[in-house]
């Protein structure tokens, strides 16, 4: 069995990157099989004035461009919050063999709340799903993030 290897780093620096530009902070990262990172990206939102610019789209979009395939069998996606409905559709569409997340999303969630897109009979593929890696990172990201938010409008 080999070691496993946490990119949930990489996620958080991608998530802060976003915070930085004024994006909600999530990070996406995804990983070959064999430990390459194919993608990286945060969300561009605003940036891209693009409602599906979300941090695990822009990934899949940039790792499925590396492999020159729509499906990423055998690779995994890290993510800094847990996917919404519309990524969580498009992991599956992606095809990717693992999901790896941080802080839940009990509002917006589309894998363990709301739609529970994996769960549902029409889903056509199901990755393995991690949860609650750098759980507290993720949601102290997120939290001083909507906070400092809060207070500028205030």
């Amino acid at each position: 069995m080999s070691d496993f290897t946490s990119y949930m780093d990489l996620a958080l620096a991608e998530a802060k990157a976003a915070a930085t530009r004024g994006e909600v902070p999530v990070g996406a990262v995804i990983v070959s099989e064999q430990g390459e990172v194919l993608a990286q990206a945060g969300n561009e939102t605003r940036a891209l004035n693009d409602p599906t610019a979300h941090a695990e789209v822009l990934a899949i979009r940039r790792a499925c461009a590396v492999v020159g395939s729509e499906r990423l069998i055998g690779c995994s996606l890290w993510v800094t919050l847990e996917p919404c409905p519309m990524c969580a559709a498009a992991i599956g569409f992606a095809r990717l063999s693992r999901l790896y997340f941080g802080a839940s999303d009990p509002k917006s969630g589309g894998v363990d709340h709301g739609p529970r897109v994996f769960a549902a009979q029409s889903a056509h593929h199901v990755p393995e799903v991690y949860r609650g890696l750098s759980e507290r990172q993720c949601a102290v990201l997120l939290r001083d993030f909507f906070q400092e938010k809060r207070t500028q409008s205030e």
